[in-house]
């Protein structure tokens, strides 16, 4: 039986690609808008496009928001693309302040560059901090496409798995138990982008996880 991999669907986020991505990774993609779904799952993946305020009130308004943070806190995996990684955090600097699901410690903060246009968009490499299965086989400057102008800032530097440098650098990577999230979009990202996605399958489809024994993750 192939891992069924769960594409939260707020009304928001590159659905169509994540779910082709994730069809090649060998998984069976499911993309719903059902809270009920997540608790099921036996992995989540929360893409994301557009404003911190807009996200969090779409999941709000879909009755999302706590399911989602009792699906990470079960110990299930968690892929956050994106919106999906600076959603974790805190709190967001954006339009003025934005709570957000308050996952990991840490805020999220405008890009404040004189030098270089904002939103960073295009081609970026990642230098990686650590080890990771979800990275077995991605080389240590390997490029990926992002597009954001906020970038997150962990309490603890101990999550940041890679990071990426634009007038500053950034956490582009993320890393905690069983959450795995990126600032740039893998399902944009050509075959490095999909050989990230057929690594959380793999991960996630390891002794812990699907079968739901609560945490797995490498750090």
């Amino acid at each position: 039986m192939s891992l069924s991999v769960l594409i939260v669907d707020y009304g928001a986020g590159n659905l169509r690609s994540v779910t082709r991505a994730v069809a090649r990774s060998g998984a069976r993609p499911i993309v719903t808008d059902k809270p009920d779904d997540l608790m099921s799952a036996d992995a989540v993946i929360l893409p994301g496009v557009g404003s911190a305020a807009d996200t969090m009130d779409k999941l709000i308004a879909r009755s999302l928001d706590q399911p989602l943070r009792e699906y990470i806190l079960s110990g299930r995996p968690f892929l956050g693309i994106c919106m999906g990684l600076q959603a974790l955090f805190d709190f967001s600097a954006e339009g003025g302040g934005q709570k957000c699901l308050g996952i990991l410690p840490g805020t999220v903060h405008h890009f404040d560059l004189e030098n270089f246009k904002v939103p960073h968009m295009g081609w970026n490499t990642v230098e990686w901090l650590q080890d990771h299965p979800v990275i077995e086989g991605i080389p240590k400057g390997a490029y990926f496409y992002f597009v954001h102008s906020f970038f997150a800032e962990p309490q603890d530097k101990r999550v940041i798995l890679g990071q990426t440098s634009y007038g500053v650098t950034f956490p582009s990577v993320i890393s905690a138990d069983n959450v795995f999230a990126t600032q740039f979009h893998p399902e944009k990202s050509a075959d490095l982008g999909l050989a990230l996605y057929s690594n959380f399958v793999s991960w996630a489809s390891g002794p812990g996880y699907f079968s739901g024994a609560g945490k797995g993750g490498d750090n």
